[in-house]
């Protein structure tokens, strides 16, 4: 990696984290302002946040396995990027359940908040919509090249759309207006995002899971 893109790669996670500084603190601001009420540990603001900063997880656990396993630019760069941005984001979820001094972990089952208690298995790993079982990510740490390209970008894609259906869901039932509106930005982004890793699939011969 140039000098030049190294630069821009530091100044721009830089730049995500102020964001991020900014967001956390305007949701203290929100959260703590005359006449708010603080989430409860069962509202979907809590809810959200505790089960997205999980999902969140695994998407920079398989960015950076694939980082590891191809040398192609465009899909080391698309990791990179879901990696950082991501990982900034389940920062500033944990730290809004700090801030509503609220555990960051729930004996409901996942996806309660959503009204899905029971729908999700959990089977092989995969606790929420759209999540890789361990046996998925176990083979995309044993491939290389293009075979581990389209096993990511199948992953991520199907990991997209379940964030998407969280997300829109706290769009819905979030009262939080800031969580709200990141909620709302996760959507945006990573609808934008399947768009690209579909394209992506299309050049390598392969298509999104079914």
């Amino acid at each position: 990696m140039s000098r030049r893109r190294i630069g821009w790669a530091a100044g721009s996670a830089a730049a995500v984290l102020v964001a991020a500084g900014a967001i956390t603190y305007a949701v203290a601001e929100e959260s703590g302002g005359p006449g708010a009420r603080t989430p409860s540990a069962e509202s979907a603001d809590a809810g959200f946040a505790r089960d997205m900063a999980v999902h969140h997880q695994q998407a920079v656990e398989m960015s950076y396995i694939v980082r590891d396993r191809t040398k192609n630019e465009a899909v080391r760069r698309l990791a990179y990027d879901i990696a950082q941005t991501q990982a900034n984001q389940r920062g500033m979820l944990l730290g809004w359940l700090d801030l509503w001094e609220l555990p960051k972990v729930s004996a409901d089952p996942p996806m309660t908040w959503m009204g899905m208690r029971g729908m999700v298995s959990g089977e092989d790993g995969a606790l929420m919509p759209g999540m890789a079982t361990d046996t998925e990510l176990k083979k995309l740490q044993s491939l290389n090249g293009k075979q581990a390209e389209i096993l990511y970008l199948q992953l991520m894609t199907a990991h997209h759309k379940g964030g998407i259906h969280m997300a829109e869901g706290c769009v819905a039932k979030c009262t939080v207006d800031v969580e709200k509106r990141l909620a709302q930005g996760m959507v945006d982004a990573q609808q934008s995002e399947i768009e690209l890793m579909t394209g992506m699939l299309k050049e390598r011969g392969a298509q999104p899971r079914q």
